[in-house]
């Protein structure tokens, strides 16, 4: 992932040499781990350094950041409705360039924006709108490569909240969950041409991104979808296992799985926390536990909405649905301890988990950056300090909030709003 603008080269080089990229959802192993070394430790007393402010629409999905360049989606609706795709030097916060297309919402709440972080792949970028608009686009000019409008070619099903699950890459496969008509519950299109390669079951979609895993020696696709947990073969879309998990109320799965040795880790708002084995040398599951509460306000385990909880050791570290920070005992889901300073109490009350070696840096929804460290002892705060003010167009509720996960590159903290994407040095 080499390409570079002439104007760039020497800049983005001397980067390369140091730092990492986050080119996707959750980092560049979809894992939520930033592996960056010459990281502050603690936040400086003078206050962190902000390296630029570009001014942006709203929108759900965090930035991802390539070889120098940071690319964010938004939406606005004057004169028009529009999404858009936006591409800044990471160097100088200048705007190089921006793609837009006409996207009336229909029949889907929380309106604000796209939802799916982008993906980077070389020199192609791939985003996915919340009414199902899939652009590939190139990375350094943002001409349209290929565009897909998948509502209209898949019948899909559109979730409550529209579409939300990040674009996965496997090998030259986009995999993507839409819930399609037709058994197109997920689909893998051909990245270099948008065609479909194969589709898989028949569920509901929800808002979870799908991840890769290793089974029985052999790459595999693991989807948390709104009827089911399923495994699929990558190069065709064969069920490899499906575990039934339909939802009490509605899909509402959001948070990513968490995948952990041989332990896969789910949280539902409505469902509770359910904990599966995957058997090491043939495709199969277990259910080791599920912890579910009587409701939204008395939860049993972990109900998480918006944030994909940490699975250290033998503990889950995770945000229930009012805010509550909890530590579980993995072996049977129960609470070793609770905390309520790393957030407020709100329903929805979201923070984002980013590991960096012994510690954490947490984003949560006030536009609160917190360096922790998490243990079975407790929740210990290191350093807080706020990057950003909420908004509030992803919630007018208790003044805005700070929904969307960050990016963790080249040193920095790249966050945004509903009106503006932030660099923040965070180099010790």
């Amino acid at each position: 992932m080499r390409r570079l603008a002439c104007a760039g080269i020497f800049f983005s080089i001397c980067m390369t040499a140091m730092a990492d990229d986050w080119p996707q959802w959750r980092g560049p192993n979809r894992d939520g781990v930033w592996r960056e070394r010459g990281i502050l430790r603690e936040f400086p007393e003078e206050g962190l350094r902000r390296e630029w402010t570009v001014p942006i629409g709203a929108g759900y999905s965090g930035p991802v950041v390539a070889d120098g360049y940071v690319y964010v989606t938004d939406r606005i609706v004057e004169p028009e409705q529009k999404e858009r795709v936006h591409c800044v030097d990471l160097a100088n916060g200048q705007k190089l360039w921006s793609f837009e297309y006409p996207c009336a919402y229909a029949n889907i709440g929380y309106t604000a924006g796209p939802r799916a972080c982008p993906l980077v792949d070389d020199s192609n970028v791939y985003t996915l709108g919340a009414m199902g608009h899939l652009h590939c686009l190139d990375a350094i000019t943002g001409d349209k490569i290929w565009s897909r409008d998948l509502q209209k070619d898949y019948k899909i099903r559109m979730p409550n909240w529209g579409i939300a699950a990040a674009p996965l890459l496997w090998r030259d496969l986009l995999i993507l969950q839409i819930g399609g008509a037709d058994g197109a519950c997920v689909i893998a299109l051909d990245k270099e041409t948008g065609e479909e390669e194969w589709r898989a079951l028949n569920d509901r979609a929800c808002y979870s991104s799908p991840v890769m895993i290793e089974q029985a020696g052999r790459p595999t696709v693991l989807v948390w979808t709104g009827d089911s947990v399923a495994a699929l073969d990558p190069k065709d879309g064969d069920v490899r296992w499906r575990y039934p998990w339909a939802p009490r109320n509605m899909p509402i799965g959001v948070a990513t799985p968490v995948v952990h040795g041989d332990r896969v880790f789910l949280t539902s708002f409505y469902d509770g926390a359910l904990m599966l084995k995957i058997k090491p040398d043939e495709f199969g599951y277990e259910v080791l536990w599920h912890r579910v509460g009587r409701s939204e306000n008395d939860t049993d385990g972990l109900h998480s909405i918006i944030s994909t909880p940490v699975f250290e050791g033998d503990y889950i570290y995770g945000v229930d649905s009012y805010g509550q920070f909890r530590c579980l005992d993995a072996s049977n889901g129960d609470r070793v301890w609770e905390d309520q300073t790393a957030v407020p109490k709100a329903r929805w009350s979201t923070i984002h988990f980013v590991k960096h070696g012994d510690r954490y840096f947490m984003f949560n929804e006030r536009g609160e950056l917190i360096i922790a460290r998490l243990s079975p002892n407790g929740f210990e705060e290191i350093d807080r300090t706020k990057i950003l003010d909420p908004t509030r167009d992803q919630l007018s509720r208790r003044d805005g909030v700070c929904w969307s996960h960050p990016a963790f590159a080249e040193q920095c903290v790249i966050a945004r709003s509903d009106n503006e994407l932030v660099c923040i040095s965070l180099e010790d």
